[in-house]
């Protein structure tokens, strides 16, 4: 498994993601222009993965600025192959620049591991979860974010235990 930025990420925010969740950085950017939609002034998320899958031979997560989209809703937080080898998670909307509000760096950090444990969930075939504190409970909006935890519940964790080593173990 690694890391990839797509695009501008910032490198302070894309290091401290990688030391707290201890995926290796990986060795390039991802241009996000090919997933562009001027008609939704949005980038299509599942064209994102596609380009992940082609640069990248094994698991990888991508982490973008974008304003990311799939046709039938206006906008994700991420997506992911489930199971599969390729995610993506954008901080555009977990920032607090976004609803108006002074930047929170520490606060940002905690929604992005978030959605980047939640996406490594999905890669390794967990659904979403039931219990609001699970960090693979569906979140529709930056609040819902902020009320799951940073890891999986007892319920995920076992489902889990059957895998091999990997990014996820902690």
């Amino acid at each position: 498994m690694i890391l990839v930025p797509i695009g501008d990420f910032p490198e302070a925010l894309l290091a401290e993601l990688s030391r707290r969740t201890k995926i290796p950085l990986g060795p390039a950017r991802i241009d996000p222009a090919v997933a562009w939609n001027p008609a939704r002034g949005q980038y299509d998320s599942t064209r994102l993965l596609a380009e992940l899958k082609a640069h990248y031979p094994g698991p990888v997560i991508g982490a973008t600025v974008c304003d990311l989209f799939i046709p039938v809703l206006t906008f994700v937080f991420g997506e992911a192959e489930m199971p599969g080898r390729s995610a993506i998670f954008s901080i555009h909307r977990l920032r607090e620049e976004f609803y108006g509000l002074p930047p929170d760096p520490a606060l940002l950090a905690s929604r992005a591991v978030r959605e980047l444990w939640h996406e490594l969930g999905h890669l390794r075939g967990l659904a979403h979860c039931r219990d609001a504190a699970c960090v693979m409970s569906p979140a529709h909006s930056v609040e819902q974010v902020d009320t799951k935890g940073e890891s999986y519940c007892p319920v995920c964790l076992e489902r889990l235990a059957g895998e091999q080593p990997s990014a996820l173990s902690f």
